[in-house]
């Protein structure tokens, strides 16, 4: 069988994640073709040593990829990138600004069916794999709260937001559960928790010489989507100590259902804990991108989300290898 030809589009930590999860033997079905980036190809060496090209050029590779994952941040990448190259090839993204995802899928359904290409869309973690694990929960116990805690970890997405601020060189933002909601939860109290009640945000921050310390938190404070619902701490700290202190890339997270079935409490909890954000969000993008690739070329066409995927389409498994090992 032909392998699946890949394109990655961006390449920070999480299109360096891809790329290692595309080296893995696993996946010796799926070929890593193309690096697209904004930056100067003649300065980016990859793991791979996979040819890097301008994504100005990246009209000109239709008929040498198969899917293209994006991986481009959810604050201003993806929203410009997302729909202009889903109107060319299959391509496959982790955006994860929840509030905006109904509106992001009108545009990426609208610029893949153009071409009858498929954009698997929010398919990280959260969104993502919780999102599934919140589906099938509340389906079981359709009586009940879901609650879901992100952390203790590094946010990608929210240290890229708060990298765009001006007068920020660079940024590590870490949510933090609060483990009393989470033992309430636990306990099958089925509270009613606010926002700010479930989680903190804690911000590290390395500012430009003579950058406006006060606009800077007060801009991350106040970031709708992001911060402004949290109680949040930015620290502003030196580029060494940034360097020393918060160069790992941990994350995690839970969700909790806590349901009834007649009288009796029932709990449905589905946990992560990741060493690496972006190499595990890499892993479950390089498994969309074969799911992509195979219903695209089955006919189906759109934006699609991970409610929308077959399982059996994420494994390099056949149908018959899954029910005789999985089921």
């Amino acid at each position: 069988m032909e392998k699946i030809k890949v394109a990655i589009c961006g390449y920070g930590n999480l299109g360096k994640g891809v790329e290692k999860a595309l080296l893995n033997p696993a996946n010796n079905d799926m070929e890593l073709v193309a690096i697209f980036t904004r930056r100067d190809p003649k300065e980016i060496e990859t793991i791979s040593k996979t040819e890097v090209i301008s994504i100005e050029r990246i009209k000109d590779y239709t008929d040498k990829i198969d899917v293209v994952i994006l991986c481009g941040g959810s604050a201003k990448d993806l929203p410009e990138q997302g729909p202009t190259i889903a109107a060319m090839y299959n391509t496959v993204d982790s955006f994860d600004t929840h509030a905006h995802i109904p509106e992001y899928f009108e545009k990426m359904d609208t610029s893949s069916s153009l071409m009858k290409k498929i954009s698997v869309i929010s398919v990280g973690w959260d969104p993502g794999m919780f999102s599934i694990a919140r589906a099938y929960a509340e389906a079981i116990l359709p009586t009940g709260s879901t609650y879901t805690f992100w952390g203790k970890g590094v946010s990608q997405g929210h240290s890229d937001a708060i990298r765009r601020i001006a007068g920020v060189k660079d940024a590590k933002q870490y949510t933090i559960p609060i483990e009393s909601a989470m033992e309430r939860v636990r306990a099958g109290e089925n509270p009613k928790l606010t926002t700010r009640e479930k989680h903190l945000r804690d911000c590290f921050v390395v500012a430009e010489e003579g950058a406006d310390l006060e606009r800077i938190e007060k801009e991350i404070k106040e970031m709708p989507n992001y911060f402004d619902e949290y109680d949040t701490t930015v620290h502003f700290i030196s580029e060494e100590e940034l360097k020393e202190n918060h160069s790992a890339m941990p994350h995690g997270g839970f969700v909790i259902r806590s349901g009834n079935t007649g009288n009796n409490t029932q709990i449905i909890e589905y946990s992560l804990k990741l060493q690496s954000n972006p190499e595990f969000t890499g892993s479950i993008l390089v498994a969309y991108a074969r799911a992509a690739a195979r219903l695209n070329e089955r006919g189906y066409y759109g934006a699609k989300t991970a409610f929308d995927i077959p399982l059996s389409m994420l494994s390099p498994k056949s149908e018959d290898e899954l029910r005789k090992g999985l089921l």
